[in-house]
């Protein structure tokens, strides 16, 4: 297992140097954030992003993320030339070295939450999601801004991209991220490259727009569909665990089984009950009694099915009196990089024999 963590470049706060004084810390998850959806990266960028990281120590071999452009999800005529761009930043990924490429297929929204900043009862601030505050949206007549999503779009931009959508259904976006992946696999085989897309988060659809992969049923049907040991996924926690029907400890055993695990976001969350049934969660530390999930539980059916991947802590409060990066401050991060990597040390030194074969 590799502990990786998130840097956003060298505008983020979360500096490098901090970053290499986590214990057992092997890399940084980041990527080119500057280049626009839909353009190739270009290897003297890439190249100069992994000098940056190897100069403090660390690694870089997983990219977080190549955005998937709108139009590829739509499975407009325009597709086409953005999937080839999308080849082009693939092989170029490969040659310096890049091993895992983490991205989504949720159409115009990515993760939302409704706070970003909620006080919990030890004091610090988190993510949360309230369902009766979605609801109140509506984003075909408001303003809207919401967490985890491009707010570069105007109120009339958004407008007519989901109108757009509203031919697309759940069949018509499984079939074009298939065509998507389908003309991937090749250049990823050349290159040492393993997709590993995104839980939908939350993982229902959202505003009307369809969303596929979201449980069990969805990833098995991805994975059936393109068939190739590139094809895989991040197991994200928090994402898949915020729908109580998704057996996190069993899809974590299976996946890890058939080598489709190729990068993991652990993050535990907490489910706050409403007197009206509504679903309410927020972000919480990364240990198993904290929260609503079973960590350790993942923890140890990856483990036991042979995982040998790369793994983050995804989305810390802000605690200790920082004021950073919604999800991605500095401090609950490395508690739960130090958390999680205890675990695993003890799953090592206890369960030497259980390890599958890789």
């Amino acid at each position: 297992m590799k502990m990786t963590f998130r840097w956003y470049g060298e505008k983020d706060p979360v500096t490098l140097e901090t970053i290499r004084q986590i214990p057992k810390m092997s890399g940084v998850v980041t990527a080119l954030y500057s280049i626009p959806v839909g353009e190739s990266w270009d290897l003297d960028s890439i190249l100069k992003q992994k000098k940056l990281a190897n100069d403090a120590g660390l690694e870089m071999e997983v990219i977080e993320s190549v955005p998937v452009h709108e139009e590829i999800k739509l499975g407009s005529p325009a597709r086409d030339k953005l999937i080839d761009n999308y080849i082009t930043t693939i092989r170029n990924l490969g040659r310096a070295g890049v091993k895992v490429i983490c991205y989504n297929f949720m159409p115009v929204f990515d993760w939302v939450r409704s706070e970003l900043a909620y006080k919990t009862a030890d004091g610090s601030n988190c993510l949360a999601y309230d369902q009766h505050m979605i609801d109140a949206l509506d984003p075909r007549k408001q303003s809207l801004s919401l967490p985890g999503w491009d707010e570069s779009y105007t109120r009339e931009q958004l407008a007519a991209l989901l109108r757009r959508y509203e031919s697309v259904d759940a069949e018509q976006l499984f079939q074009n991220m298939v065509y998507f992946l389908t003309a991937l696999m090749p250049a990823c085989k050349e290159s040492g490259i393993k997709m590993a897309v995104h839980p939908d988060d939350p993982p229902w659809s959202l505003f009307g727009l369809p969303r596929i992969i979201s449980n069990e049923a969805g990833i098995d049907r991805l994975f059936r569909a393109v068939d190739e040991p590139e094809n895989g996924i991040t197991l994200c926690t928090g994402s898949l665990g915020a729908d109580r029907n998704n057996d996190l400890v069993k899809m974590a055993g299976k996946y890890a089984a058939m080598g489709r695990v190729h990068f993991v976001h652990a993050r535990n969350i907490k489910f706050i009950p409403q007197d009206d049934g509504k679903l309410f969660f927020h972000e919480s530390p990364h240990p198993t009694e904290c929260g609503s999930l079973d960590v350790y539980g993942i923890l140890r059916a990856l483990y036991e099915n042979g995982f040998d991947g790369y793994i983050r802590p995804d989305h810390g409060r802000n605690i200790w009196g920082e004021s950073g990066k919604p999800g991605y401050g500095l401090y609950d991060r490395a508690l739960g990089a130090v958390y999680l990597s205890g675990v695993w040390e003890a799953l090592e030194k206890t369960l030497p024999g259980n390890k599958k074969e890789g």
